[in-house]
């Protein structure tokens, strides 16, 4: 299935139904007064997160979506049937924005949550409403309101406890099939995710969560570098980043240069992005050439206030230790919201 995670929808909101102009019709009553029904509500439009759900691919096309009319009113006071609501799905993490000012209507963040992005029109007045004790036998009726109408904008942002990120190629979907039961992609060339991977983690008794590979992150990815730009926005969800290192390809690799540069395309991304915790790894130290270097590339980590941790994600040397780090944090984190 293909990952879309924007899409842009027009949604029309149905009309009401008029109100009628009716006279009751009887043999022996001369005088039955005037008898038109209201006319129905139109449908609202309606979007509802669903867990079952992961990509925006069903809105790419149509783009255009419409509730059902309300009916109109008839005579003998029958009331026009209410239009048909419109319920779209859309993934669990889905942020609607209006089109045209951009402001954000609704984060739709719990599996059956539900937001009308645009309300049915109400219902026209029959004759009878508009009867007074000096025009008893009124000839006009409503017409139905016209029901609301816009562009949205829909983004998703994945919803994950840790996000995973790191250069290409340095080993983010090897751990994350380590750690869990997911089955991304691996090679040995850059890009090989081209979408956001999740797996879930268990680790003891502690609680389980929801770790995704962030792929794309290069050296002036939010300027649209690599494929950055586009998932730079699944980071701003997660409580905490695992920041994957590799020193492998190249033994002038500087490892602390790399850190520094994509935390400062996180800062020109989104300033906030810059203040959540971080957990550094060194990854594939079963390599000879990257632990002879480890001990001095730790130090360095540790001057600048970061306990480095040395994992090989192809034999598991270490992950435990790193997801046990990994999962006392997250538990100290989401107390620490708890309790605000």
């Amino acid at each position: 299935m293909k990952f879309v995670d924007e899409a842009r929808i027009h949604v029309k909101a149905g009309d009401g139904g008029n109100g009628c102009i009716s006279f009751r019709r009887e043999r022996f009553i001369p005088r039955g007064g005037p008898d038109g029904g209201d006319g129905g509500k139109g449908g609202d439009v309606i979007l509802r997160a669903d867990a079952q759900l992961s990509t925006l691919l069903d809105l790419t096309y149509p783009q255009q979506f419409r509730a059902q009319k309300g009916s109109h009113g008839k005579g003998k006071d029958q009331t026009g049937r209410n239009g048909k609501d419109l319920v779209i799905r859309v993934p669990v993490g889905t942020l609607v924005r209006d089109e045209k000012t951009d402001e954000v209507l609704q984060d739709l963040l719990f599996d059956g949550q539900r937001f009308v992005v645009a309300r049915g029109g109400r219902g026209g007045r029959g004759n009878p409403r508009f009867a007074t004790p000096t025009n008893r036998a009124p000839r006009q009726a409503e017409k139905g309101e016209k029901g609301e109408e816009c562009w949205l904008r829909l983004e998703l942002k994945i919803l994950a406890d840790v996000g995973l990120i790191g250069y290409p190629n340095v080993g983010k979907s090897t751990l994350l099939s380590k750690i869990s039961s997911a089955t991304p992609k691996i090679a040995d060339y850059p890009f090989t995710t081209l979408v956001p991977n999740l797996g879930v983690v268990t680790i003891g008794d502690h609680r389980p969560f929801v770790v995704a590979d962030i792929p794309g992150l290069i050296e002036g990815a939010s300027r649209g570098a690599g494929l950055g730009l586009t998932f730079l926005r699944h980071v701003e969800r997660t409580r905490l980043l695992i920041h994957l290192l590799d020193i492998s390809e190249s033994p002038s690799r500087n490892p602390v240069k790399d850190f520094q540069a994509l935390n400062d395309e996180l800062k020109a991304y989104d300033p906030s992005l810059q203040e959540k915790i971080q957990i550094i790894a060194l990854n594939k130290i079963d390599i000879p050439s990257v632990r002879e270097r480890a001990t001095d590339v730790g130090t360095q980590f540790e001057k600048m206030g970061y306990p480095l941790h040395l994992i090989s994600g192809k034999t598991g040397e270490g992950v435990e230790y790193l997801m046990e780090a990994v999962s006392q944090t997250l538990e100290s984190i989401l107390s620490g919201e708890n309790d605000q």
